[in-house]
Parts: structure tokens; C-alpha cells; sequence
């Protein structure tokens, strides 16, 4: 996928296992099936001996534990983290799993998703004497947990929870257990699994499937898991919202190996695909996708279009991480320096180019102009999602409406900017059906405030902290 070039990323991926002897191993190739999530930086923390240990740095996962680090990390349970940073920025400090010591314990902490008001959280909290070590929005629910006057350390992660809002799957590990929390509408895909006798949680199931696991069950939005030599129980801080999984985890940032909440990923793009072949025919000679994630989506198009699919675009994959960087003049270079046309394939053709997203328009304009210098007659362009008109604030770096072509400009004039012959992007109703998940079916709701506006949580007002007139 074109992440890195286009600005539209994911914040995070996380990863945890309690009850296996190699627990940071596994972590370390359970991240490593999730460095699509995030290639900013990577950590694992361990519980061995009443104490927690852990390692992190910048860069991806074989960058961070490259030199030994991994085999000191010893212990039977171990959280892990890749990051992208959009809420706090970078830098090492905001690198996860946030390790916390005090005199009563130590807690470690990774967290997928974006807190909306951790910026009103965070001024209450300073007004109370707190101290902040990052600036990642994370930072604030281990302040909450510390906060609280609740008898038990569970209740107390209840009572916090009850004040973050927005997107949240926390993973948090103390020398005792591992809790695992999903926020009540469930924004991001957290899945539980076993290997052997232990329980191994993760962002995307594709994780089960390189360390061996076996997939259990989703965590249910609003529930609190806790596991301990005790085994796992379930309770709840919230009750279930209406379902708002995140559109595109779907679309564009799962991959295709992993289900989300019971729907292959593959399988829903090739779905995304054939329904955009429906609202949007075109007299053309091949399809062709726009690596890696569009590839199923055109496949999908080909197939209910009878024109044939072809390999147009080729991604180069060992480009150095130098162009994986959010300025626009890198993000031009990038495309060239990550994307090739195949000429032989697209000479003198009239060319369907299928794309998940168009964010600002450089990207689409950049492959339109390449197909073009490589021969072909026409370029038509498809994409697989409606138009990203509202900025995310649940753990996508799209922050203002600026930034969005589509909030700015029609499809028409959209066409001219990137120079297509046509465009077309997927209707609204066409995204839900062909992924199987309308509002209309019990928990099968998802978010699509980014083409709406219709955001599911108040992302403006934090209610005051209870425990500031205690």
C-alpha cells in the first residue's frame, strides 16, 4: 500500500501474549506481521520474576531488536507495539509500550486508536500536579489509573476507562496479568487467540497465523478482559455502543490475510471491487491496481467487468525508508521511487486504474501521468471508497479538511487536477453492502465519519475528572 506516500495512515499496531515461555519472541514475529500498521518504532515489554523489562527504539521491528536485545527479554508474557505517529507526534519517547514504575508496581502500556479529548484530560490532570513524560495521548490513562481512588487496581483501570472517549484498544501489563480493553463502539479490530495454553491477543488475526495461533474470538466492545496464572475472565466498563469499526480498516489498512470481525479482508475488497464495476462501467482494454492494497478491489472489477486484469503497476519494495516521510515534496519523489508502470503492459491500452482512497490528489495525479508517459491511451480511475471529505480523529493522520481534496473540490474537478478520463468513487450505500456490515444488522455498524461528517463520539468536550473534586 501507498501509506507512506499518500498521508493516510494508521496509528498503530499492538501485540500480547501471557502464558508462554518465549514470550518476547513470539511478540517480536507478531509485530513483525504488523509493521503495515506502523514503521516509525517499535517496543516490547516482558514480565519475568515480579518485574518488567523492556526494549524500544525507532524504526521498524528488525531495525529496533537488531543487536541482541530480544533474547534479554525473558519472561512468560510480553505486550508489543508498532507505531505511526499522528496524535503527540514522534520521537523516542513516544515510542510504545510506555513503561510506568512506582513504589506500588508497574504497569506497561500500548494503545492502538486515538483518544479525542486527551488534550482537556491532559490540562485537568497537569492543574492536579501531574507530570507528562510524552506527548502522546496515551500518556493520560496511565495518569487516570494513578488517579484513582478505586479499592483494586481492575477498578481503578475501570474508572479510568470510563473517562478516555474515542478509538482505544489498550493492552496493558503489570507483574501480575495482562488487561485488554476495547472502547464501547470498538473503532479498531482486536482479536483473541491460543497457542497452546496461551493467550495471545492482536490488532489483526494475520498475527495468529505467523506465530501459530489459533483465533478464539473478537474482544466485544466496552468488555475488560483479564489474564492471570488464574486463566481469562471477562467483565465489562461500558456497555456496547452502536458498531463503529473503522471503514478503512476494510478498505485499505488490514491485510488481506486477516479478518476483522468475521470478514476476510481479501474477500471484502473483492467485493468493494465488483460493486464499483456495477455503479461505474467503463470501456477499457485492462485493469490494473495500485499496490498493495488495491490489488483485490481491481481483481473484484475485473472479474464483474469480463475486462481482463493485468500487472500496470509495479511496486519497488526495497526503497529505504528515507521516503516514507509526511512532506509533500517527499511524497512526489516517492511515488516515482515506490511505483513503476509496466510498459509492455500498458502501451497503447485503455487503462482502469483502481485505487482504495484519493487523500490529497498527488499520489492519483503522479501514477496517472506515469501511465501516460508509458503509453497509455486513456486512464480511468476508480476507487474503492467514497470521498474523504472529514478529517479522522480516532487514529488517522488526516487532521483538517484542508488537507482533503474532496472536501475542497467536486469529482469533476478532482478528474482535471489528477488528469484522468474518468473518475469514479465507490457510493457510500455500495461501501456498506459490499463489505457486509450495514447499521441495519445487528453490531455490523461501522465509522464513516471521514465521508459523512457524522462523527459516532463528541470530539470537542471532555466532561471534568471526578476525581478532581474528591
Amino acid at each position: 500500500m501507498l501509506a507512506e506516500i499518500k498521508g493516510l495512515n494508521e496509528e498503530c499496531g499492538v501485540f500480547g501474549i501471557w502464558g508462554h515461555e518465549n514470550a518476547a519472541q513470539i511478540t517480536y514475529y507478531g509485530l513483525h506481521s504488523l509493521q503495515h500498521r506502523g514503521q516509525e518504532g517499535a517496543g516490547i515489554v516482558v514480565a519475568h520474576q515480579g518485574m518488567l523489562q523492556g526494549h524500544k527504539g525507532l524504526g521498524l521491528v528488525t531495525e529496533v531488536f537488531s543487536n541482541g536485545e530480544l533474547q534479554a527479554l525473558k519472561g512468560s508474557a510480553a505486550i508489543g507495539h508498532v507505531r505511526y505517529s499522528t496524535a503527540g507526534g514522534g520521537g523516542y519517547e513516544n515510542v510504545q509500550p510506555l513503561l510506568f514504575r512506582s513504589q506500588t508496581g508497574s504497569i506497561a502500556l500500548a494503545h492502538n486508536g486515538n483518544l479525542v479529548n486527551a488534550m482537556d484530560l491532559k490540562l485537568q490532570l497537569e492543574e492536579q500536579g501531574s507530570i507528562f513524560q510524552t506527548t502522546s495521548d496515551t500518556e493520560v490513562f496511565a495518569h487516570l489509573i494513578r488517579r484513582s481512588h478505586a479499592p483494586t487496581f481492575k477498578e481503578q483501570i475501570k474508572e479510568a476507562l470510563t473517562y478516555v472517549e474515542g478509538a482505544f484498544a489498550f493492552l496493558l501489563l503489570t507483574e501480575t496479568a495482562l488487561y485488554v480493553a476495547l472502547d464501547p463502539h470498538g473503532f479498531r479490530p482486536l482479536s483473541i487467540g491460543r497457542l497452546g495454553n496461551a493467550y495471545v491477543i492482536a490488532s489483526e488475526t494475520c498475527a495468529f497465523d505467523v506465530v501459530g495461533a489459533t483465533y478464539e474470538r473478537e474482544v466485544e466492545p466496552g468488555e475488560l478482559i483479564i489474564i492471570s496464572a488464574e486463566g481469562m475472565r471477562s467483565e465489562r466498563f461500558a456497555q456496547a455502543q452502536s458498531r463503529s469499526i473503522c471503514s478503512m480498516e476494510y478498505i485499505y489498512f488490514a491485510r488481506p490475510d486477516s479478518n476483522v470481525d468475521g470478514i476476510n479482508i481479501h474477500t471484502a475488497r473483492k467485493n468493494l471491487g465488483k460493486r464499483l464495476a456495477l455503479e461505474a462501467p467503463v470501456e477499457a482494454d485492462i485493469v490494473t491496481g495500485v499496490p498493495d492494497s488495491s490489488i483485490s478491489v481491481a481483481i473484484g472489477y475485473a472479474e464483474a467487468t469480463g475486462i481482463p486484469y493485468e500487472l500496470g503497476l509495479i511496486k519497488n519494495r526495497y526503497v529505504g525508508r528515507t521516503f516514507i516521510q509526511p512532506s509533500q515534496s517527499l511524497r512526489e519523489q516517492g511515488v516515482k521511487m515506490k511505483l513503476s508502470p509496466v510498459r509492455g503492459v500498458v502501451a497503447e491500452k485503455r487503462v482502469v486504474m483502481v485505487d482504495d482512497s484519493i487523500v490529497r490528489g498527488t499520489t492519483s495525479k503522479r501514477i496517472v501521468a506515469m501511465l501516460r508517459e508509458a503509453g497509455a491511451t486513456e486512464v480511468h480511475v476508480r476507487i474503492s471508497s467514497p470521498p474523504i471529505t472529514h478529517p479522522c480523529f480516532y487514529g488517522i493522520d488526516t487532521s483538517t479538511k484542508e488537507e482533503l481534496i474532496a472536501s475542497n473540490y467536486t469529482v469533476e474537478e478532482i478528474r482535471q487536477i489528477i488528469g484522468a478520463d474518468s473518475l469514479a468513487f465507490l457510493s457510500q450505500e455500495g461501501l456498506l453492502e459490499a463489505i457486509g456490515r450495514s447499521p441495519h444488522l445487528p453490531l455490523r455498524g461501522q465509522c464513516m465519519a471521514c465521508f459523512t461528517g457524522n462523527y459516532p463520539t463528541d470530539i470537542h468536550k471532555a466532561r471534568s475528572l471526578f476525581m478532581a473534586t474528591k
